[in-house]
């Protein structure tokens, strides 16, 4: 595992390609653009959120106006406090997909890092498509399905967590974007691999 920025993320080899292809690799249809996968994350926003939202009632009630939206006018309030507690979701958002890459530690094709926008995990290693489900699907499960179920159990579900868990819902709609193309494409007993940004699949 490397920890490294963004611009030094491995790039798309050309040559690799070629090799992958001629190994009976296939290429991944996907999107083609970081700004054309967010457009077409938006439904997967809007169902994620129902879906945490549905998780809190389990055992809590959920209102706008305790996230500060009233009928006459809406407040926020941004603080030290909020702004590392967004930045301890994206940690732990991230470290979420990291844990089930599998040997993660030793792999030397395994990135992560954080950026002003969020942080990223990347990895060139080849992974069962199980497996790459469960690293896709695993933030959103745990923090936005689980987290508040159990939260809510015990009476620890505040309005702030309630709102860390439903953003955390929003960001992972590009998550489950990808899990749909793999879903759609990959079959069951195959692998994933990347190239740069580029992701292939391989039956075993």
């Amino acid at each position: 595992m490397k920890i490294i920025k963004r611009k030094q993320l491995p790039d798309f080899g050309e040559g690799l390609h070629q090799e992958l292809v001629n190994s009976g690799w296939v290429p991944l249809k996907d999107p083609g653009s970081i700004a054309v996968a967010i457009i077409l994350s938006v439904p997967f926003m809007v169902i994620n959120l129902f879906i945490a939202i549905m998780a809190i009632r389990v055992f809590s009630t959920i209102s706008w106006e305790e996230f500060g939206f009233t009928p006459d006018s809406f407040s926020i309030t941004i603080n030290l406090g909020g702004i590392l507690a967004l930045i301890l979701l994206v940690i732990f958002h991230e470290l979420l997909h990291l844990i089930f890459i599998p040997n993660f530690i030793a792999s030397k094709k395994t990135y992560v890092g954080l950026t002003l926008l969020g942080g990223f995990v990347v990895t060139e290693e080849e992974i069962e498509r199980a497996r790459f489900i469960l690293i896709t699907l695993a933030p959103f499960l745990i923090i936005s399905v689980i987290l508040p179920v159990i939260l809510g159990l015990f009476g620890l579900l505040t309005s702030a967590l309630k709102l860390l868990i439903l953003l955390n819902a929003m960001a992972s709609s590009v998550d489950m974007l990808n899990l749909l193309l793999v879903i759609k494409q990959v079959p069951n007993k195959a692998m994933l691999k990347n190239n740069g940004s580029k992701t292939y699949w391989k039956t075993l």
